[in-house]
C-alpha cells in the first residue's frame, strides 16, 4: 500500500511546527502528488487560523505549488460548533479553500447551549471514563448528521475522539451524501478498531491522513497500515493510495453545485 496524497496536515499557521513549504518539500520527496495543508479553523483561540493570515497562506501554497512536483491545495480542519451542524468554515469564504475537513475538536468558541449540551457532557465523560448516556449518543450522532448534510464536507477527521456518537450511522449518512471517512491513528488520536470495523458495514468510502503537525510526519501512515491489518476494510475503499484519487465533494459543490 501506497499513499498517493496526504489531505491532513498542519503548518505553523495553527498547531503545526513547519511551513507550508516544509511540509511541501517533505510530500515532494515521498512523491506524493497531492498535499493539503488543513490548519485547524478560525473558531479554535489558541491553536486556529487567524483570518488575517489568510492572504500569507494563500500567498505560501501558490509559491509552493511553483516550487515543488506536489500539488498543494488550501484545506482547513474545520471546528464542529453545534448540534445544527454548524463548523467555523462558512460558505462566504468557500472560495478561499480546496478541501474541506471537520472534526471535533476542545476548546473550540460556540454557543452556550451547545456547550453544556454537547461538548462538556461528551469531554468530561471521556476523561472520566464514565459511559455516555443514550441522549448523549442521540445528540452526538444528530450533530454529525448535520454536519454532513448541511455543509459540502470532504472528510470527518477522528471520528469519535473524545465524544460518543453511534459510528454506524455516522458512516451511512457519510456514505449516502460522499463523505470520506478519515483512517488515522495516532499516540493520542486513536481511531477505535471497533469504529473502522462498523464503518466498513456500511458503503463509506475511505481516506488515510497522517494529520502531520511536524513535517517529518507528514505521509506518515505505518500506523494506520497495522490497523489496517486488524479490521475489515477493503483498500480498495481508500481511495488516496496506490495512485488513486479521491473524488472530493467539496471540489464538487464549487465546481456544479450539489444536487
Amino acid at each position: 500500500m501506497k499513499l498517493t496524497a496526504d489531505y491532513h496536515t498542519h503548518t505553523r499557521y495553527s498547531h503545526g511546527s513547519g511551513t507550508v513549504f516544509d511540509n511541501a518539500a517533505a510530500a515532494d520527496k515521498l512523491g506524493l502528488k497531492e498535499l493539503a495543508i488543513t490548519d485547524h479553523g478560525f473558531n479554535h483561540p489558541a491553536f486556529g487560523l487567524k483570518e488575517r493570515k489568510m492572504p500569507h497562506l494563500l500567498q505560501d501554497v501558490a509559491a509552493a505549488n511553483e516550487k515543488y512536483a506536489v500539488k498543494v491545495l488550501t484545506g482547513v480542519e474545520s471546528n464542529i460548533l453545534s448540534e445544527s451542524g454548524k463548523t467555523d468554515l462558512p460558505p462566504s469564504k468557500y472560495d478561499e479553500f480546496d478541501v474541506f475537513l471537520t472534526g471535533f475538536h476542545k476548546f473550540v468558541l460556540c454557543g452556550v447551549k451547545d456547550i453544556f449540551n454537547l461538548f462538556l457532557p461528551n469531554y468530561l465523560r471521556h476523561g472520566l471514563r464514565i459511559k455516555p448516556s443514550k441522549d448523549l449518543v442521540r445528540r452526538t450522532t444528530k450533530t454529525y448528521i448535520n454536519v454532513i448534510k448541511n455543509n459540502p464536507i470532504d472528510a470527518v477527521t477522528h471520528m469519535n475522539f473524545c465524544v460518543f456518537a453511534d459510528a454506524l450511522e455516522v458512516a451511512k449518512c457519510a456514505a449516502d451524501y460522499g463523505t470520506y471517512i478519515e483512517l488515522k491513528k495516532k499516540k493520542t488520536h486513536l481511531f477505535d478498531e471497533e469504529i473502522a470495523d462498523i464503518a466498513a458495514k456500511t458503503q463509506a468510502r475511505f481516506i488515510i491522513g497522517s494529520d502531520a503537525h511536524s513535517p517529518d510526519r507528514v505521509g506518515e501512515i505505518s500506523l494506520v497500515e497495522n490497523l489496517l491489518a486488524r479490521v475489515s476494510i477493503d483498500t480498495a475503499r481508500i481511495d488516496n493510495i496506490d495512485g488513486r484519487l479521491p473524488d472530493f465533494r467539496f471540489r464538487r459543490f464549487k465546481e456544479q453545485g450539489e444536487k
